[in-house]
């Protein structure tokens, strides 16, 4: 079997493809939309929202625990103060992991040829694709800023990526991180 200069160009170009795509889907996808009718010059504290989505079980679980302490941070970072009694904005969490799966086709040389050189091109060649299975988890998390007095959504933030092993081992880093950054284009309070 032999190999050809151009077999061997595509074959680097569709290894180079897949750790560009793989590279890719390392960090999130973030979306964020403000309320065109929220007034963050009123907005001056915070609470959460009860119960949170994260809470169906009607106990606080770790997830709730990580995202109330980073979302919390978070909000104190931009200028609002954490308020229990009658907040300016309560905070509502959803998160989700499902697992995933990728399948890759990558074609292979083409065998071509006759019967032991037999015959050459009376016979013909067959392809030695090569199939790659990848498992992952996929994970979204949204982050709700809602209005009370106006019962509206004020701000929203959506992140998708996978979530790596080590993520789901040990969360609280991940998700201080992934809120931080879900949270860079909500509005400062204003004092």
């Amino acid at each position: 079997m032999r190999i050809t200069q151009k077999q061997m160009h595509f074959g680097m170009l569709a290894m180079a493809g897949a750790l560009l795509i793989s590279a890719c889907q390392s960090t999130p996808d973030i979306r964020n939309e403000t309320s065109p009718a929220a007034n963050f010059a009123s907005y001056k504290t915070f609470g959460y929202f009860s119960p949170l989505a994260t809470d169906k079980a009607g106990y606080q679980s770790a997830i709730t625990g990580h995202l109330k302490s980073a979302t919390r941070s978070a909000m104190e970072a931009k200028g609002y103060v954490f308020s229990e009694t009658s907040p300016d904005l309560l905070i509502n969490f959803y998160a989700n992991v499902q697992d995933k799966q990728e399948v890759y086709s990558t074609p292979g040389p083409t065998m071509a040829g006759g019967y032991y050189g037999y015959r050459a091109g009376y016979y013909g060649g067959f392809n030695t694709a090569t199939v790659d299975t990848y498992n992952y988890k996929q994970g979204t998390l949204t982050v709700d800023v809602i209005d009370p007095k106006q019962k509206a959504l004020a701000w929203t933030a959506t992140a998708e990526g996978r979530v790596s092993s080590e993520s789901l081992k040990n969360p609280g880093p991940a998700i201080d991180t992934l809120v931080t950054s879900m949270m860079t284009t909500l509005t400062p309070a204003s004092h």
